[in-house]
């Protein structure tokens, strides 16, 4: 199959940065430095291949992630870094032998981890990010009461998500060190084995973290793509031109890729040698002006939701055309 052969909009993988991106990230962060995180593509297939580099641990947002990852066979490690206030889910996915480790950052959540059948978990502390996280100060009373409801603690998470995309690196350097620091702290309060954090602009800079849970980096976007990072873009949404203006009224072209195929939270998708214009429900409207029926790569400015709104994506050669598989979007959902 080639790839003017898909109805679009379609989401298409370069093979080569694929794999550029995945031997770049295996070298810089070999084994255990990394666990992966899956809510970048929802893909089974690709942590298969994250997977074959090294990287049998991985990061998951919701339980969907964690069943999906399991059923494939990539069970052996799992962190749901995120609070769940029903984990029944994921004590049936220990009674069948996979490994899963839960976030807690309450005692509201550490009872709901005990009364699911969760045996690990690990204390999520705010390193500056408001959202999930407890305050640092909290994160030892935390661990205490979770050992004595029988939990195991395995230590403590802290994502520097304020940080990961700051363009100047010499800012997201001085800021990872702030949040590192806070959450070294708790994690001499705490114990355990892991310090969990970082994410793809952090990756090499957090040298502080037992492991890193990047997971743009094998996908990119633009938004990455504007720090100067060692990976390649390698998603893209495929869009067939449309429409275009007639001359009296300027020079623009309309492709059938809207809202509805791009994360739109992190800014407007790119075209390689166009000025997009805007998105809109079904439409990318960009200039200059291409010919009705014309094939565009469209670069998404944020991959996680992106991908989210795709069912499947086509890994292909780009130079050639060719569609070299098809994998299943197959962890979407909750």
């Amino acid at each position: 199959m080639h790839l003017s052969e898909l109805v679009t909009p379609a989401l298409v993988v370069d093979q080569a940065a694929l794999d550029g991106n995945l031997a770049t990230m295996a070298a810089a962060l070999p084994g255990a430095r990394l666990r992966p995180h899956v809510k970048a593509h929802k893909c089974t297939s690709l942590a298969a291949r994250q997977a074959a580099t090294g990287h049998h641990g991985f990061t998951c947002a919701t339980i969907r992630e964690c069943e999906g990852l399991a059923a494939a066979g990539l069970g052996e490690d799992l962190l749901l870094a995120n609070e769940v206030l029903d984990t029944r889910r994921i004590g049936a996915l220990l009674e069948a032998g996979h490994r899963v480790t839960v976030c807690v950052d309450s005692a509201a959540t550490i009872a709901a981890a005990v009364a699911g059948g969760v045996r690990e978990v690990v204390v999520d502390v705010n390193v500056g990010l408001p959202r999930c996280g407890c305050a640092p100060e909290d994160a030892a009373g935390l661990a205490e009461l979770a050992r004595s409801l029988g939990l195991s603690v395995r230590g403590v998470q802290g994502y520097e998500g304020h940080v990961v995309g700051l363009e100047s690196a010499v800012e997201r350097t001085e800021k990872c060190k702030a949040s590192m620091e806070i959450l070294a702290a708790a994690h001499a309060a705490v114990g355990g084995e892991l310090m969990s954090a970082g994410g793809t602009g952090t990756y090499v800079i957090n040298t502080w973290a037992s492991e890193i849970q990047a997971g743009s980096y094998v996908l990119m976007d633009t938004a990455y793509g504007r720090l100067g990072l060692p990976f390649r873009q390698a998603v893209y949404v495929l869009a067939t031109v449309i429409s275009t203006s007639a001359p009296a009224l300027g020079a623009w072209s309309v492709a059938d890729a809207g809202l509805k195929a791009f994360g739109m939270d992190h800014g407007l998708p790119e075209i390689a040698g166009s000025k997009v214009w805007y998105c809109s429900d079904e439409h990318i409207v960009f200039e200059p002006a291409r010919h009705v029926g014309d094939r565009v790569l469209v670069a998404p400015a944020h991959v996680d939701p992106t991908i989210a709104y795709h069912e499947r994506m086509h890994l292909a050669d780009l130079a050639s055309g060719e569609i070299l598989e098809t994998w299943p979007v197959d962890l979407r959902g909750w």
